[in-house]
């Protein structure tokens, strides 16, 4: 990967995989070699911002860079008024990152992520609003949560597919979907996952197709690869955050994302083994 940038755009299941990563290469210690290259791709604290839209990290002695962007929906999201913090954001599901088409020339891997967003509540709580060609959304299949979600991702990926012949140095993965393990209620209800064994409900997988369905026919025919994580991740309802989150709160058990180390550094190996 020397002279590359390898690029991580998707949630914060997305971000783990960049995290993993970097711990991956850098034994989890700052490294003098390791140099700070947000700037260069805009991924700064902006102004009202908690922090910045993403990471990037440039590995001097191979000028390798890899980096994150938070783009939780692969949607293009643009405020409606940008004079007015409150404002709401048109959610271009037929667009994608502005982000992604302003720096694609300078990407060779790209690993795209969607999926536990696209759900009313987070719709609500970041003031997001459908819209297709340029204006609201009245169209009422993709009203329904799932089928928009399913639009972007085919448009995401077609779009790339279609811009592969003039990057010709670019390969696409399209992650499957992350799988949460929450018993007995959800995260507010009181779902729990307090397995503390691993692979206690099995070992192997033994399927040909994918369990994210929806992914894997969004990248049939395409150029766009699919980076296959759902099955095996399932096997590990051990393997999340649970109760033991530094910033836990009693009855709230994070069972989406993942400890560090974990299962996030075998996406990276399956990663590592495509490339």
């Amino acid at each position: 990967m020397q002279d590359k940038t390898i690029a991580f755009v998707g949630d914060s299941l997305g971000r783990q995989m960049f995290q993993s990563m970097m711990c991956m290469l850098t034994g989890g210690d700052d490294h003098s070699h390791v140099e700070d290259v947000g700037k260069r791709y805009g991924l700064v604290v902006a102004r009202h911002a908690k922090r910045p839209e993403g990471w990037a990290y440039r590995f001097r002695r191979t000028n390798t860079t890899i980096l994150y962007y938070w783009s939780a929906t692969l949607c293009d999201l643009e405020p409606l008024r940008r004079s007015d913090q409150a404002t709401g954001y048109a959610m271009h599901l037929d667009h994608p990152p502005a982000f992604l088409q302003k720096n694609l020339h300078r990407f060779h891997v790209i690993i795209l992520n969607t999926g536990h967003h696209w759900n009313r509540g987070k719709m609500k709580a970041n003031r997001w609003q459908m819209y297709v060609s340029g204006a609201p959304s009245h169209d009422r299949d993709i009203a329904v949560i799932w089928k928009a979600k399913n639009f972007t991702i085919h448009n995401v990926v077609r779009w790339l597919d279609d811009q592969l012949p003039r990057h010709p140095h670019l390969k696409v993965f399209y992650r499957s979907l992350s799988p949460r393990h929450f018993f007995n209620g959800e995260w507010n209800t009181g779902g729990t996952c307090d397995n503390k064994y691993p692979l206690s409900k099995g070992n192997s997988v033994f399927r040909n197709r994918s369990d994210d369905a929806e992914a894997e026919r969004a990248v049939r025919g395409t150029g766009i690869k699919l980076l296959d994580i759902t099955a095996i991740s399932r096997l590990r309802d051990e393997g999340h955050i649970s109760r033991y989150s530094i910033r836990g709160r009693g009855g709230v058990q994070d069972c989406l994302h993942w400890c560090l180390p974990g299962v996030p550094d075998t996406w990276n190996e399956i990663l590592a083994a495509q490339l």
